[in-house]
């Protein structure tokens, strides 16, 4: 046989693309071309396999090879290709069997490879298993994955997907000439308690306008804004959010933990939201994503989770106004000109700004020394499309001197538990939580009663709010009703939902 035809994956983004790796051994003068679109990851794959070929004691054909990845326009980069390439040639130079009727061999049409090689002829880990993993999965969920053995820990986890761990180029090829097995990989289940523990919203004392809107966020995955003088903790609220959502499902963890392998963090994976909290003097590329070879961003590492962002205001203008796309669809597209890649960025967006530049607006001992036109220089470097996005926006008060004899407030297992009674309400009727609730599914779940409806119109009408500004509050006050139990939205929850749209106090 002089041509073996074998599968692999290019990852493009979270997108991993089939590769039918194609080897053809043929008369000639020696050569080894390698066709397809490869960058010089893959083109230099030619070394690497003809010295694991050599080192492993196999016989490297003396003739012309001739690798083609196809699809052609599709770029490949990376050496996850080198072991379908050197199973290629030693297949198409007659050194492994191919597959008869008589199932004398396996077949290899079943089997998608990835694995680079060292000169020793050890497969050695490659970058984005999960990734593979699952695009295989939802492509293909009777193939079988072979992967070298920390990858194929980490990709064993995608339910139903059969997956084997090679170390050698030899262990491969007795797998495939029927004289040894390759072993199949056992998942890495969710990580242990995490590094940090989640923090407890007993923690925090007095604040119940914050404490309520935060449970209402946690409930409905709503994005939220809190205005503050220093130390009225708006920080230490954002921080314990994580702690009120509920856990993350099997493919919900499982593709947050593979955008984080497309960062070069291979941390197995977890059921707890991720919660990022970038600095704001984070780039455009930081946080939204790209580069050369482009990466995820902020934003995406934080998809299924929280985003905090603090001090919002000292953010560049341009990187917050690359906020508004993924707050309303979920992804972020990042185009270059050879390709267009779209990570999935569906987080819940908790922010805190001071209400001036001195930070002491409002403040009943403080004197704030930031004049009028300073106030609205500050506040306008937010954007009304940006705060249209925002669900929730509250002031914070500032904190009384006795604020230390306060009774603890609840804890976050006792709120956690209303929240996930909301969560389920919701997507019993709907399939999805109120804040990613469509125009068309407002309409017809979003059901106010007369005098909800005539308070809506009051407060659209006074502060001039856009068809979106109302949709928001729409979804807020369904949230509200949720909470409740109730099945039609009242005029006290959008009253309350109402009380949630004035930043400034």
């Amino acid at each position: 046989m002089s041509l073996a035809v074998l599968a692999s994956r290019a990852l493009c983004g979270l997108q991993a693309f089939a590769v039918r790796v194609e080897v053809h051994v043929g008369p000639g003068l020696p050569a080894f071309h390698v066709v397809g679109l490869p960058d010089t990851g893959v083109r230099e794959s030619r070394e690497r396999v003809r010295s694991a070929i050599i080192s492993s004691g196999f016989d490297f054909p003396a003739g012309r090879i001739t690798v083609n990845l196809a699809p052609a326009d599709l770029p490949k980069e990376s050496g996850r290709f080198d072991l379908p390439i050197a199973l290629g040639v030693l297949l198409a130079s007659g050194q492994v069997p191919a597959a008869d009727s008589a199932g004398a061999a396996p077949d290899l049409r079943r089997y998608v490879f990835a694995g680079e090689l060292s000169l020793t002829g050890a497969i050695v880990a490659v970058g984005a298993p999960l990734a593979i993993a699952l695009a295989v999965a939802r492509s293909d969920p009777d193939a079988i994955l072979v992967l070298p053995p920390g990858c194929a820990d980490t990709a064993a986890n995608v339910p139903g997907l059969t997956v084997l761990a090679a170390a050698t180029l030899v262990e491969t090829v007795e797998h495939f000439c029927g004289s040894s097995v390759l072993q199949q990989a056992q998942g890495r289940h969710c990580a242990g308690p995490s590094p940090t523990p989640l923090l407890c919203l007993a923690d925090v004392r007095g604040q119940p306008l914050a404490r309520r809107a935060l449970e209402i966020a946690a409930a409905g995955a709503h994005s939220l804004l809190m205005s503050g003088s220093p130390g009225t903790g708006k920080s230490m609220l954002a921080h314990r959010l994580p702690g009120l959502l509920p856990r993350l499902t099997v493919d919900h963890a499982l593709e947050v933990a593979a955008l984080a392998s497309l960062n070069g963090t291979d941390q197995g994976y977890s059921d707890l939201p991720p919660f990022r909290a970038p600095h704001h003097s984070a780039s455009l590329p930081a946080l939204v994503g790209g580069g050369a070879r482009p990466r995820p961003g902020e934003i995406s590492l934080a998809h299924r989770g929280v985003l905090f962002l603090d001090e919002l205001p000292h953010f560049q203008r341009n990187v917050l106004e690359s906020l508004r796309e993924p707050l309303e669809t979920g992804s972020v597209s990042i185009a270059r000109a050879s390709r267009t890649l779209t990570f999935p960025a569906r987080f819940q967006l908790v922010a805190a700004m001071n209400p001036c530049a001195c930070g002491w607006l409002g403040h009943a001992s403080m004197r704030c020394r930031c004049l009028p036109d300073q106030v609205d220089k500050y506040r306008n470097r937010l954007s009304g499309p940006l705060l249209d996005r925002i669900d929730l926006q509250i002031a914070l008060p500032t904190t009384q001197v006795d604020w230390m004899d306060e009774a603890a407030g609840e804890s976050s297992g006792v709120v956690r538990s209303r929240v996930a009674q909301c969560r389920e309400r919701q997507l019993r009727r709907q399939g999805c939580c109120n804040a990613m609730l469509r125009i068309d599914d407002i309409e017809r779940h979003c059901v106010l009663d007369r005098d909800a409806a005539a308070l809506l119109r009051q407060a659209m009408l006074r502060w001039h709010w856009s068809a979106r500004v109302g949709h928001r509050v729409l979804r807020v006050a369904r949230t509200l009703a949720d909470l409740c139990a109730q099945r039609q939205i009242r005029g006290v929850h959008i009253a309350e939902a109402i009380q949630y749209r004035q930043p400034w106090g």
